[in-house]
């Protein structure tokens, strides 16, 4: 009844109608139907009349007279069955889930593919929903049907219509028949069982890739034929037996299921594979590696992307630098671990306020694009001054407060993040404003609380006082009647709920305030992503964005992933009003048709995501999660041709990285920059790629987040003949480098740590440059703080304070390398020799000042070369 009264909170009281009344109407139809098909047949056995008893010429087993027995059976069938009933109907009632999507099924419009006699022609729809269904359908009559065998057998044996001599068991007439009919029915079942077995052939795990392969389809699926025809046989044979003495033709028939399903199923799969496929491997496989390719390609959506190439030139300039001022700009140089340990020392305010998570987003801050980071203040329980009363965790302090936002590339003169937003009440410098801070609900927020009570919450510190306030939204339900706070009392456990005398009849009570637990209560039919991200609307409100996702285990052939299946679409944008708690389900990917099917069982759930608020839209984002599954498949999945991808001649990996001592795979990042070939900068998701076994880089791939082009994917593949640099190599450069090295060790000492954030790499024009803040903290009560930058580029790497500092210090050096090398032998000779080679000298002896922290000297030499620069390129004729 709470969760019926918490649905109609949140609007959407017909979700949870139609989950209930589906699983009440599975439990009732399959509970009923076990409960009367048990309960007949053991009522029929109890029925034993005088005819149908065996002369008791011996008792071996000391069993109690019939007579006896009887009263006793008598008495405990109806409820004993009625038990057995109920247990049944809650496992009917669990596969609510698969009944909607076979009761609501639509089509793939793709068919399974017909490859040798594998394929069913069924369409791929069959599978996912249909499927799931009709083996939950089998089970479940297996599982009555071998219970009630049994059970029937016990009977007889109680009531003497079953008995043991010293030549083994005896069957009276009656029984034998009975016993014989649900044999025959129960085989008649098995029969459905190895033809839905067939299907599973498309599942098939054990041949060179995951689905149907060779042995399967020449071995396996002829063997599950036979055996289909064989058990329906045997399931005659029963019936036949029932008019004949002994049963001789019932044990053949089942000793002859036995032995081809043994020799069948699995000594002639294993012979052909090993005999007639394996000398052969690849021109037997080929066709079903083809399928696997395919239906793979299209189950995570890999079919989508968009393959160019890239060529990775080393021809990038200052000049193109500036016309790439925007990417510069949001460059991040900001990683999400220090960044939370820096907020935690300036922003948490008070103990009890917590920073879990840094979200990256864009906003168009003063008119310019750009990406920044943002966290919530949350209110974390556990870290409550002073006494955890009851009234404290559920009435006083009820919720977070405001948002830290930093752009990605700006820091103080100190090494720390600018604060666009920061403090407690939010404090602005943007035009991005903060003007209901209150986060009632979020990724803390564990529990229940009271609101509009008598009781005033705490609102936010001010000084050494603080400021109370009345809840004012519309989130919570109604706690105002005896009846409801009884309810809750029971529900939560505790009496206060029915004591405390601040409760009105204006009160309300909050639950199910933690973002995931929230939608998936609300909508559990949806896989929902690990990380809901805050945004800040253009009135000031906050609202939580997650993404859900439709899975499946069931599309043929196509290769799994552990713990998420092998289909996946990110069909549903959620969003959560952090202080009222409202939900909205959007609808992102119309053409997936598991999200159809959902539609049309819970019409009016999904909105159109054109109906979401304009300001909202701006925000959605390609999520990490299945970005990064997308990526670990095409990884492999790239290779087309079969004889490529059998041999793996191919195969790509993501890289890695030393992080803490241990290596672990790059995850993507998000970035504003401009694609090869578009006219402006966008929101992006980004990952690199590099050969298996190696540390070059091969390719990378982004998928798009900015409307009208979200959603899209690109993988730009880089010329094979060409080495280019990838992330592990990169960082050991930066380990050699003498100057760099140095001033790592000397940091690393006395008390402090140095933290090396995210190496990034970051296409810009037709070329690839490396950017990876260097951080330095206390080891205890750490402040980290951003100290310098390290930028590398083809063979040229550079530290700095700043990022512009590091580019210009790349960028610059290869300007005046350039002059050397075209002064090398110019028409007038050695005059411009010369002045190339001081040049160069200048440059150098600038750069030793500038690490020395001389900048007097280093502006010195500075003016040099300029005045050295200008004589050459006069000289040059430039």
């Amino acid at each position: 009844y709470t969760d019926w009264l918490w649905f109609h909170e949140i609007k959407l009281p017909f979700v949870f109608v139609k989950i209930l009344t589906t699983r009440l109407l599975l439990a009732g139809i399959f509970g009923v139907l076990f409960f009367l098909f048990l309960y007949f047949n053991l009522r029929l056995a109890g029925r034993t009349v005088a005819a149908d008893v065996l002369i008791e010429l011996e008792d071996r087993f000391g069993l109690p007279s019939r007579l006896i027995i009887e009263p006793y059976f008598q008495r405990l069938l109806l409820p004993g069955t009625f038990l057995l009933g109920l247990f049944a109907a809650f496992q009917a009632g669990a596969t609510w889930e698969d009944y909607l999507r076979f009761a609501y099924a639509v089509p793939f419009g793709i068919t399974d593919p017909f490859v040798d006699r594998v394929g069913f022609g069924n369409d791929i729809g069959f599978y996912i929903f249909r499927l799931p269904f009709f083996v939950f359908l089998y089970r479940f009559l297996m599982l009555t049907l071998i219970l009630t065998l049994l059970l029937t057998a016990l009977v007889y044996f109680l009531f003497r219509g079953i008995q043991v001599g010293t030549r083994g068991p005896v069957f009276a007439p009656r029984t034998k028949a009975h016993l014989l009919i649900l044999g025959a029915v129960i085989l008649l079942v098995k029969a459905v069982g190895y033809h839905l077995d067939t299907y599973e052939l498309l599942y098939s795990p054990t041949g060179v890739v995951f689905g149907a392969g060779y042995a399967d389809v020449h071995a396996n699926l002829p063997v599950l034929r036979a055996l289909t025809a064989l058990a329906a046989l045997v399931a005659t044979l029963s019936i036949v037996q029932i008019f004949r003495s002994g049963f001789r033709l019932v044990l053949l028939g089942l000793a002859a299921l036995i032995v081809v399903a043994f020799l069948g199923l699995g000594i002639y799969p294993t012979l052909l594979q090993r005999f007639r496929v394996a000398p052969n491997e690849i021109a037997a496989e080929q066709p079903y590696i083809l399928n696997n390719i395919r239906l793979t390609r299209q189950a995570y959506a890999l079919n989508r992307i968009k393959e160019q190439e890239f060529p990775a030139e080393e021809s990038l300039t200052l000049q193109d630098l500036k016309r790439n001022d925007l990417t510069i700009k949001n460059i991040r140089l900001w990683d999400h671990r220090p960044l939370l340990r820096t907020y935690a020392q300036l922003q948490e305010i008070r103990t009890y306020y917590k920073f879990t998570d840094v979200d990256i987003d864009r906003y168009q801050i003063n008119g310019e694009y750009r990406q920044v980071m943002l966290s919530p203040r949350e209110l974390s329980y556990q870290d409550l001054p002073g006494e955890k009363s009851w009234i404290n965790q559920h009435m006083i302090y009820t919720h977070g407060y405001g948002v830290v936002m930093t752009p990605v590339n700006r820091l103080t003169k100190e090494g720390l993040p600018e604060l666009f937003i920061k403090d407690i009440p939010p404090v602005s410098n943007v035009n991005v404003a903060v003007k209901r801070p209150e986060i009632y609900y979020g990724e803390l927020t564990d529990g229940y609380v009271l609101v509009k009570t008598n009781r005033q919450e705490l609102d936010f510190p001010s000084g050494d006082t603080n400021v109370y306030s009345t809840y004012a939204g519309e989130g919570g339900v109604s706690i105002g009647s005896f009846l409801r706070r009884l309810l809750f009392a029971i529900r939560f456990g505790n009496v206060n709920v029915i004591l405390n005398r601040d409760i009105t009849p204006e009160s309300r009570i909050a639950y199910y305030r933690k973002i995931e637990e929230r939608v998936k209560q609300a909508f559990p039919l949806l896989r929902y992503d690990r990380d809901p991200y805050l945004i800040i609307a253009q009135d000031g409100r906050l609202f939580w964005i997650i993404d859900a996702y439709t899975t499946s285990h069931r599309y043929p052939y196509s290769a799994p992933i552990r713990g998420v299946g092998n289909y996946i679409r990110n069909s549903v944008k959620v969003v959560i009003d952090a202080y009222n708690g409202s939900l909205a389900f959007y609808l992102a990917d119309p053409e997936d048709p598991i999200i159809q099917a959902y539609t049309r069982a819970f019409p009016g759930l999904l909105k159109p995501l054109e109906e979401m608020p304009k300001d909202l839209q701006a925000h959605i984002r390609y999520p990490v999660d299945l970005f990064t599954i997308q990526a670990r498949m095409f990884a492999i999945y790239h290779m087309r041709d079969p004889q490529v991808f059998y041999n793996k001649e191919d195969l790509w990996g993501i890289p890695t990285k030393v992080e803490g001592g241990r290596e672990a795979g790059m995850e993507p990042y998000y970035m504003i920059m401009k694609l090869p070939g578009e006219e402006k900068e966008e929101f992006i998701l980004l990952i690199p790629f590099t050969p298996t076994r190696r540390d070059n880089m091969i390719a990378w791939m982004a998928a798009r987040a900015d409307r009208p082009n979200y959603g899209k994917l690109v993988a730009y593949t880089f010329p094979k003949a060409k080495l280019i640099f990838g992330p592990k190599q990169i960082d050991a450069r930066i380990d050699q480098d003498a100057t760099i090295s140095q001033q790592i060790t000397l940091w690393s000492q006395a008390g402090s740590q140095v933290i090396r954030g995210n190496l990034l790499a970051i296409p810009i024009e037709k070329s690839l440059i490396y950017v990876e803040p260097l951080y330095l903290a206390a080891t205890e009560n750490s402040l980290p703080e951003l100290k310098r930058v390290i930028v590398a580029f083809g063979n040229t790497l550079a530290m700095e304070e700043t990022l512009e500092g590091a580019l210009q210090r790349v960028f610059g050096g290869r300007i005046v390398r350039e002059a050397a090398a075209k002064a090398e032998a110019p028409p007038s000779g050695e005059n411009l020799k010369e002045l190339a080679e001081r040049a160069w000298e200048h440059y150098r002896r600038a750069q030793e000042l500038l690490r020395q922290g001389d900048f007097a000297g280093y502006g010195e030499e500075q003016k040099q070369l300029e005045g050295v620069l200008r004589t050459l390129r006069e000289r040059a004729g430039r």
